[in-house]
């Protein structure tokens, strides 16, 4: 049956059974590249800043998605290693669907003043301590064991 040809009953549905082999590549793209090799090489988080606007971005960005500039390449800056908390959950179960046999805390950590921020794991932290508005700072890898992830940030902790 053609792809077009309009299905009228359910049984008239076919299915084919088997495996599909499928490839793809991602790539981060031009800024993705640019953020995770800081992260990397330097131990940063790079933001972007418009110069149209002055809207900041972390992680940096090759537009702007308040005036849709192409922000300058000269723009990007550390945004340091601090952020806030802007939200929390608490998880009991991993990604696989399996219990976990402690709680994992992931927080959605805004950077500076920066529009985004980064969603990561908190840590050194009881989960019942966590608060919208706490502020942490990055645990990196040690700099020999990076490479190039967002997961050579270990996890947020709290300041102080």
């Amino acid at each position: 049956m053609p792809i077009l040809d309009r299905l009228d009953h359910l049984h008239r549905a076919k299915a084919i059974e088997g495996d599909l082999t499928f490839y793809s590549v991602y790539t981060a793209g031009l800024a993705g590249e640019r953020f995770l090799r800081a992260l990397k090489d330097d131990g940063k988080i790079m933001g972007a800043r418009c110069t149209k606007c002055a809207a900041t971005f972390v992680p940096g960005r090759l537009y702007c998605e308040r005036c849709f500039a192409e922000i300058d390449p000269l723009s990007w800056f550390d945004a340091g290693t601090a952020g806030t908390v802007h939200t929390f959950t608490v998880m009991h179960i991993d990604l696989d669907g399996k219990a976990l046999t402690d709680p994992r805390v992931m927080a959605f950590v805004e950077m500076g003043e920066s529009s985004g921020g980064i969603v990561h794991y908190l840590g050194d932290v009881d989960p019942n301590d966590v608060f919208i508005g706490m502020k942490v700072e990055a645990v990196f890898k040690p700099s020999g064991e990076r490479t190039g992830s967002i997961m050579d940030i270990v996890y947020f902790r709290p300041l102080g």
